[in-house]
């Protein structure tokens, strides 16, 4: 009996027996189980249990071929997984080679040949990629999503001898090399070569603020493949499993490369608000604009990878099909990707809008809805006095504060946070949306000046209503972040808020009316 060593497979007509006896039911109670493949793995699903087998491949950033390296990549994932997912992943089943010819798991008689990942099955109508195509994700969803990941990654281990410019460097090499070794027919060559000029001169540009988000902390040992297919929804909580084991090279990385897989992939399917949604609830429970350096500077880069890293990984695929079919449609995949990772390099320019009104006016609403359609992916950032007040006094953002924390002292540090966190956001190039009530012309006059000091385009949206329509929405308020009552909208109703010039919008109609009059504004100050 051994532990693998010379009997174990090293290439993948090795393990076709193996495969054909997971396939028949050997791991599976007889019962012949469904199957997922991908480029680097089989997972064989039973009725209680999954089973995964690495396949015995090689890339340019795994090998797999090699027994060692597969054996311990099982152990990785169990490990690894278990900080998110820890009911899902029970452990590591050898194979063993029986003296009859067949295959017997765990422990007993014969050489390891093979090993494999053991699961517990969980309900895969709970997969997030199901859950998109069947329009059954929305805001709460995203928003509990975001939380999950922002704890995750704040308590993910910190590395300050990884990632920076020269790990961010790495994967852009390795995506041109996985490029140059895809085959060829499939992806557009000039695009290719476009795309990996463009990518290798933003990290160039971008280098010193890779290297700063570095020495700042944004480096951990992250997810590294978070998209839909890998999220679950289990006991009503977003649950993330499947992450990189293969190579720390792609999982020690910035934290906001980990989250713009997830925002990729929302875009590529379009569901861009989704993805605006994500990105601006995570960055409000983090403040990550104001902890690190860059952290709107780095999107375009890491949004263009990742869809860069599914352009080459599809074409792959695609080449390996036999069913033409299917082959046809995962190669318009690969292509969909590579015009996504070009586009992102491109950005559009950035401009700020602000949102004011009295509480209950549904700026907040017009805010959230309207950053999907304002500036590059993934939308604009939420800049909201509501949030950044949270921030300051260390809660979440619906836990309600005292009436202290709106006296005059405090009101002034949020409103000068506010303008702050506005300024910083575009000055690293991305459009924002400024939401608050912005009662007084000096406000509005402070946040329209702040626009010409840094040179971008200019809007201003006023939400109004009825006074019963804002008591009434107000009074219904569950789970936001303002903690505005009946009776401070009733002082609202008493203020002198003298000429505004902003475009007026009555958010007492129909919410798609409603930002559709919204986005007509924008579009006449264009």
């Amino acid at each position: 009996m051994t532990d693998g060593g010379d009997k174990a497979f090293t290439d993948e007509a090795g393990q076709a027996p193996l495969v054909e006896f997971l396939a028949a039911g050997g791991a599976t109670e007889g019962m012949p189980p469904a199957v997922i493949e991908t480029h680097v793995s089989r997972v064989f699903l039973g009725a209680q249990h999954a089973w995964k087998l690495k396949r015995a491949v090689k890339f340019p950033y795994l090998d797999f071929a090699d027994p060692a390296r597969r054996r311990q990549a099982c152990a990785d994932e169990v490990e690894i997984n278990r900080r998110t997912a820890p009911d899902i992943y029970l452990g590591v089943t050898p194979v063993r080679r029986v003296a009859a010819g067949g295959f017997v798991l765990g422990e007993g008689d014969g050489d390891i040949v093979d090993w494999l990942v053991a699961m517990h099955r969980f309900d895969e109508a709970g997969l997030f990629d199901r859950l998109a195509a069947a329009g059954e994700l929305d805001r709460r969803s995203m928003q509990a999503l975001a939380d999950a990941i922002a704890a995750f990654h704040q308590d993910a281990e910190a590395l300050d001898r990884r990632g920076g410019a020269a790990g961010t460097g790495l994967i852009v090499a390795n995506n041109a090399e996985s490029f140059a070794g895809a085959p060829g027919g499939i992806l557009d060559a000039e695009k290719v070569a476009a795309l990996n000029a463009g990518a290798s001169a933003l990290l160039e540009e971008l280098s010193p603020v890779l290297d700063a988000r570095r020495d700042a902390g944004a480096i951990r040992h992250c997810h590294g493949d978070l998209h839909l297919r890998n999220i679950c929804m289990i006991d009503g909580r977003p649950t993330l499993f499947d992450a990189i084991e293969f190579s720390r090279d792609f999982s020690d990385i910035d934290i906001l490369y980990d989250l713009a897989f997830l925002l990729m992939d929302l875009d590529d399917r379009g569901l861009e608000r989704l993805s605006s949604l994500v990105f601006n609830r995570y960055f409000d429970v983090t403040g990550e604009l104001k902890a690190r350096p860059g952290a709107l500077a780095v999107l375009p880069l890491f949004l263009s990878m990742h869809a860069a890293v599914r352009a080459h990984v599809d074409a792959q695929q695609a080449a390996g099909l036999s069913d033409a079919d299917r082959r046809a449609r995962r190669a318009e995949e690969a292509r969909r990707y590579l015009d996504l990772a070009l586009g992102y390099l491109n950005p559009a320019p950035p401009c700020l809008v602000a949102v004011g009104g009295l509480s209950g006016s549904g700026k907040s609403r017009m805010s959230r809805e309207l950053a999907t359609y304002v500036g590059a992916r993934p939308g604009a950032r939420v800049v909201r006095t509501d949030v950044t007040r949270k921030r300051l006094f260390g809660v979440a953002p619906e836990v309600r504060l005292p009436d202290s924390a709106y006296s005059g002292d405090s009101h002034v540090r949020t409103y000068d946070a506010f303008m702050e966190e506005i300024r910083e956001g575009l000055a690293q190039g991305h459009s924002v949306i400024a939401d608050g009530v912005f009662a007084g012309h000096r406000q509005r006059d402070a946040v329209w000046a702040l626009a010409g000091e840094m040179g971008v385009p200019f809007a201003g949206l006023w939400m109004t209503a009825s006074a019963d329509v804002m008591i009434a929405r107000v009074n219904k308020r569950q789970g936001d972040a303002s903690d505005a009552t009946e009776e401070v909208l009733r002082q609202q109703l008493d203020y002198d808020l003298g000429d505004i010039e902003w475009t007026k919008i009555d958010s007492g109609g129909a919410k798609e009316a409603t930002l559709a009059a919204g986005r007509a504004a924008l579009k006449r100050k264009q």
